[in-house]
C-alpha cells in the first residue's frame, strides 16, 4: 500500500518533469544511436518507438533509453531491424496525433505506441485520449497496412478518482482488442514505484530501470519480429 501511494505521488510529478522546458527530447529524425537515419535498404526494416519521455530516455543518454537497448538486443541476434526513437518529452496523445504524419514519412515495418500517461496525469477526458490513440493507429495502418503494431499500457494513480484510473488503464486493453494489435499491459512493470530504479526526480527510470523496461517491451515485441 505504501509503495502504491509513493508511486501515485511520483506519477503526479511526471506532468511537471515531462514539460520541463529545459528537457531535451529525443529528436524524432534520429535513430537510437543519435545519428541521422539513413535511407533504409531493402533488407533492413524500421521499428518506430513513438512515445513520450519514457521512450525518449529523459535524463539519460539516448543510448541508455529502452529503444537503444532493444537495438542492441536485435544486433546481438543479427536480426534485420533498425530502431528509430521517436520519443518526445511531455508528449500527449493529442500532440502525438498531430506529429504522427511527419513520422510516417519514413518506412515503418513495426510501430510501438507509448502514449497516454501525460493525458492521465492531466485528467484529460478518457474519450479524448482513446480517440487520439485510435486516430494514431488508423494513420499508421492507412499509410503502412502491413506494419505490425504494438501498444504499451500505462497506469495512473487514483487521484482523479478510482473510476477514472481503472477506466484509463482499460483504454489500452480495449484498443488492443478492437484493433487486434499486440499489447504490453504496463510499460513500467517492476520499475514504477521502485526508488532505486528511478532517477532523483523519482519518476523517470535510471539506466538500470530502462533495462527492465526494455525486457518488458522485448517480451512482447520479439513475437512481432518473429512473425515478420
Amino acid at each position: 500500500m505504501l509503495k502504491i501511494k509513493i508511486y501515485g505521488i511520483l506519477l503526479l510529478m511526471l506532468h511537471v518533469a515531462c514539460n520541463d522546458p529545459d528537457s531535451t527530447p529525443a529528436t524524432t529524425a534520429k535513430d537510437s544511436a543519435g545519428t541521422e537515419t539513413p535511407p533504409p535498404s531493402s533488407s533492413i526494416k524500421n521499428i518506430v518507438f513513438f512515445g513520450n519521455s519514457l521512450t525518449a530516455g529523459y535524463g539519460l543518454d539516448l543510448s541508455e533509453a529502452y529503444p537503444a537497448l532493444i537495438q542492441a538486443k536485435i544486433d546481438s541476434l543479427k536480426l534485420p531491424y533498425k530502431v528509430i526513437n521517436a520519443g518526445l518529452s511531455g508528449e500527449t496523445t493529442a500532440g502525438g496525433n498531430s506529429r504522427i504524419n511527419w513520422i510516417l514519412k519514413q518506412p515503418v515495418h513495426v510501430f510501438v505506441l507509448e502514449l497516454g500517461g501525460n493525458d492521465g496525469l492531466r485528467g484529460i477526458p478518457l474519450e479524448e485520449t482513446k480517440k487520439n490513440l485510435q486516430e494514431i493507429i488508423n494513420k499508421v495502418k492507412e499509410k503502412f497496412p502491413d506494419a505490425k503494431l504494438m501498444l504499451t499500457g500505462m497506469r495512473v494513480p487514483p487521484n482523479m478518482g478510482r473510476t477514472y484510473s481503472e477506466n484509463f488503464h482499460k483504454i489500452f486493453t480495449d484498443l488492443a482488442n478492437n484493433n487486434k494489435i499486440a499489447l504490453l499491459p504496463f510499460l513500467l512493470e517492476g520499475v514504477g514505484g521502485e526508488p532505486e530504479l528511478n532517477q532523483a526526480d523519482g519518476i523517470h527510470p535510471t539506466a538500470e530501470g530502462q533495462k527492465i523496461v526494455a525486457e518488458n517491451v522485448w517480451a512482447v515485441l520479439k513475437g512481432l519480429l518473429q512473425a515478420e
